[in-house]
């Protein structure tokens, strides 16, 4: 099989839990480090699907690489491979489907109820059973819902968590977190969860690493889900 090409864009926001996932099922991939300074890939002819991890910066920036990225998520849709963005991830592929990224009425840091939509697709990803759960939340921006993409998860501070069209995924919150990823987040994130604890949906330090094992458990479980439907569609 033909590996899943995986874009990295900052160097504490790797795939994560995402490459422990596909090591299980076998599947093989390739992180691509932007961050690096690694150009992203020309076309997706060597890959069976595209993922794209999270970042501190914005589709907005004038970085180098953003350009060549929406036309690499481009190709990828056009041509029935599969892309699943986590984050920034997720708002460079809703601007690559034709939605806009603005920013967020207020930042979420740290852990924060997501509610699944009702919709028959939404069941699809997640199943019958889940109509909400605690997601891992770092951003400061939101996407728009793409044409004909569905809406599949929100939240009380973002109404747009999630979207699915077909067989690709973008999320705003973070579903690909480790223990240690979390720490990291916390340690070199200190300042900005001390400017923005007066929002409603940023908590500290501590209260974010409270319970850590128990909730990255639950995460994952809720990872498992949709990681397991997307690679279903994963190109030979």
């Amino acid at each position: 099989m033909k590996p899943v090409a995986i874009l990295r864009f900052f160097p504490i926001e790797g795939p994560g839990y995402f490459a422990t996932f596909l090591n299980h099922h076998h599947i093989p991939w390739q992180l691509i480090c932007l961050d690096e300074g690694t150009p992203p890939p020309k076309n997706m002819n060597k890959y069976s699907g595209l993922v794209l991890m999270g970042g501190p910066m914005s589709v907005h920036d004038d970085l180098p690489w953003i350009g060549s990225v929406l036309s690499l998520i481009r190709q990828a849709t056009s041509t029935d491979i599969p892309v699943l963005g986590h984050c920034l991830g997720g708002q460079l592929l809703s601007t690559a489907l034709g939605g806009v990224v603005t920013n967020n009425p207020i930042k979420e840091l740290g852990w924060g109820r997501v509610d699944v939509t009702s919709s028959s697709i939404a069941h699809d990803w997640f199943g019958t059973d889940l109509t909400e759960f605690d997601a891992f939340h770092w951003h400061g921006e939101t996407f728009s819902i793409p044409a004909n993409a569905v809406r599949l998860l929100s939240s009380p501070y973002c109404p747009n968590q999630a979207f699915a069209l077909g067989i690709h995924l973008g999320l705003q919150c973070h579903i690909e977190m480790t223990a240690e990823m979390v720490k990291i987040w916390c340690e070199a994130n200190a300042a900005e969860l001390v400017q923005s604890r007066e929002s409603p949906a940023v908590s500290s330090s501590e209260e974010i690493q409270a319970n850590l094992d128990d909730r990255i458990a639950a995460l994952q479980s809720i990872a498992d889900r949709l990681y397991k439907k997307w690679i279903k569609a994963l190109k030979n």
